[in-house]
């Protein structure tokens, strides 16, 4: 939990109900950043697939995405999202949530 601390302001961990209260609210930019295999065996209703690990292909996806509005990600536990993350507010995204404990989290 003491990792939290480091992340930077424009990033926020939201635990699973507050995260599921804030995309019901219609439409927003919600992104999956596992692996196109875990996404296929399971995901968040209206969520996008961005791979974490691809790359250069993961920095091309999210730059059709708009930096100016919210964006949710999750990953599995949410270790690879934080890192997620800290990457979308390098390319300039300055509002960032993330699932606290991933998408294992949110299926139990």
């Amino acid at each position: 939990m003491f990792k939290e601390q480091n992340l930077p302001d424009e990033i926020q961990i939201m635990d699973r109900e507050a995260y599921k209260e804030a995309i019901s609210k219609g439409k927003v930019q919600l992104v999956d950043v596992r692996t196109k295999g875990e996404f296929m065996s399971g995901h968040i209703k209206g969520a996008k697939n961005i791979d974490f690990f691809q790359g250069s292909a993961f920095e091309t996806a999210f730059s059709k995405l708009r930096k100016d509005v919210p964006i949710y990600i999750y990953c599995q536990s949410g270790n690879r999202s934080q890192k997620a993350a800290k990457r979308l507010v390098d390319l300039g995204f300055t509002k960032v949530y993330d699932l606290r404990g991933g998408y294992r989290s949110w299926s139990h």
